[in-house]
C-alpha cells in the first residue's frame, strides 16, 4: 500500500472511533475506504478521510442520526449546514420537552407527598370555535379504533405555551394540530387530557353551530365545552398518553410542495402493491411514492426500477389518501427522510398541524437508485 494511505487502526486512534465502529460506516456507505487489499481484506484510507472520519466521530458524538451523517458527509456545505441546523433544532425542542417533562415530574413528587393538597386545578381556555374545529378535522381520522388500546381511543387535548395542541395516533400514523390561545395560560404544565373519541365527535358537532368561541375545561377527570349556548362534558380515562414528541423530530432530506388534487388524483388512479396483511390483519394496499431526481413526486410503479436518483417510500395507501384529505388543505407539502423514514405531510403556513405516516418496509418496492 502507499506510505500515504492510514491503516484502519491508525485512523481508530486518530479519530477515537472504534475499528469495529469503522467497518460498520463502511458497510452502511457512509466512510468507505480508499482502497481494500484484495488478499486480506484489510482497509485503508486515504489523506483526506481523516478529517472526514474526525467529523463523522463528532457528528456521533452530538446524536445525528446515520442518514444525517451520510448527508452531511456528502454534500456540500450549505447542505451540509442545513442538516446540522435541523439536528441542532431537533435537540433544543428536545430539552425544551425534557424541561417540561421535569417541571410535571416534580408537581407529581408532590402530589404524592400532599395528596390533599396539591391537587391539579382545572384549566379553562377560550379559543376561537373554528380554529379548534379546523384542528379535530386535522387530526380526527388517526384516531385509534382498536379497542385493545383505550390510552389511544381519543383525541390528546394538551396546552404547549400559548398553543392547544390536538394529538391523535393509532401507532400506524400521527397527526397534530394547534390552536393559538390569546395569551399562555398562568399555570404550572399540567398533563394532557384524554378526550375520549365520542366526546370529541359531539364536540366537533357542536361546532358547527357557527359560534365564534368556545370555553373548554379541563382537569383528571372531565371535559367540558361551552359554546353558543350550548353544553357538552363528559368523563375522561385517567391514562398517561405516551410520548409521541420523538416522532415529531423528523430530519427530511426532501421538501416537495405538491397541490393537494393533484396528489389526491394521483394516488387514486396510480399503481399499487397489496401486502397479505395489514395493521388490522386484512390486505393491505400499499403506494409507492416516488421524489425524482428533478425534485417532483409521484406515484411509482412498484414493479420498475427506480430512475436515477429517485428516491421511494411505501405507504398504506388509505392511510394516505385520508392525511391528505384531512383538513382539506389546497396545497401541501411533503417531508420524506429516506425509503424508512416518515413521512410528514404539512400545510404551508401551518408549522403546529402535521401528519406523519409510518413507512411500510418492502424492500422491494422502495430501493432507491445510486
Amino acid at each position: 500500500m502507499e506510505s500515504d494511505l492510514h491503516s484502519i487502526g491508525e485512523l481508530a486512534r486518530a479519530t477515537g472511533l472504534g475499528v469495529g465502529t469503522l467497518r460498520y460506516y463502511d458497510g452502511a456507505d457512509v466512510l468507505a475506504p480508499a482502497a481494500v487489499d484484495p488478499q486480506t481484506g484489510y482497509r485503508w484510507y486515504g489523506p483526506r478521510q481523516l478529517a472526514d472520519a474526525r467529523l463523522l466521530a463528532r457528528l456521533r458524538r452530538v446524536g445525528l442520526p446515520l442518514a444525517g451523517i451520510r448527508a452531511v458527509l456528502g454534500a456540500g456545505s450549505a447542505e451540509a449546514h442545513r442538516v446540522v441546523d435541523a439536528h441542532l433544532r431537533r435537540l433544543e425542542d428536545g430539552l425544551a420537552d425534557a424541561r417540561r417533562e421535569l417541571s410535571l415530574i416534580r408537581t407529581l413528587i408532590d402530589q404524592r407527598e400532599h395528596p390533599m393538597t396539591t391537587t391539579p386545578a382545572e384549566l379553562r381556555l377560550t379559543v376561537p370555535a373554528p380554529e379548534l374545529a379546523a384542528a379535530l378535522d386535522a387530526v380526527r381520522f388517526a384516531v385509534c379504533e382498536d379497542p385493545e388500546l383505550p390510552v389511544l381511543a381519543g383525541v390528546l387535548f394538551e396546552v404547549d405555551g400559548a398553543a392547544l395542541r390536538l394529538v391523535a395516533t393509532d401507532r400506524y400514523r400521527m397527526a397534530l394540530a394547534e390552536v393559538p390561545l390569546p395569551e399562555a395560560p398562568d399555570t404550572e404544565p399540567q398533563p394532557g387530557t384524554i378526550v375520549p373519541t365520542a366526546l370529541a365527535d359531539a364536540l366537533r358537532a357542536l361546532l358547527a353551530t357557527g359560534a365564534a368561541e368556545a370555553e373548554l375545561t379541563l382537569d383528571s377527570t372531565r371535559f367540558r365545552v361551552e359554546t353558543g349556548g350550548h353544553r357538552i362534558e363528559g368523563s375522561t380515562p385517567d391514562l398517561d398518553y405516551p410520548d409521541y414528541r420523538t416522532l415529531t423530530r423528523l430530519d427530511p432530506l426532501h421538501r416537495v410542495d405538491v397541490p393537494a388534487a393533484d396528489l389526491r388524483g394521483a394516488v387514486e388512479s396510480g399503481a399499487t402493491h397489496t401486502l397479505p396483511s395489514g395493521p388490522d390483519g386484512t390486505d393491505c394496499t400499499v403506494t409507492v411514492l416516488a421524489v425524482t431526481a428533478d425534485g417532483r413526486i409521484a406515484v411509482a410503479q412498484p414493479e420498475a426500477a427506480p430512475a436515477q436518483g429517485e428516491l421511494r417510500v411505501a405507504v398504506n395507501r388509505d392511510f394516505l389518501l385520508e392525511a391528505l384529505e384531512a383538513g382539506r388543505p389546497e396545497q401541501l407539502v411533503l417531508e420524506l427522510g429516506g425509503p424508512i423514514a416518515p413521512l410528514a405531510i404539512r400545510a404551508p403556513g401551518r408549522d403546529g398541524t402535521f401528519s406523519v405516516l409510518m413507512p411500510i418496509r418492502v424492500p422491494e418496492l422502495v430501493r432507491s437508485a445510486e
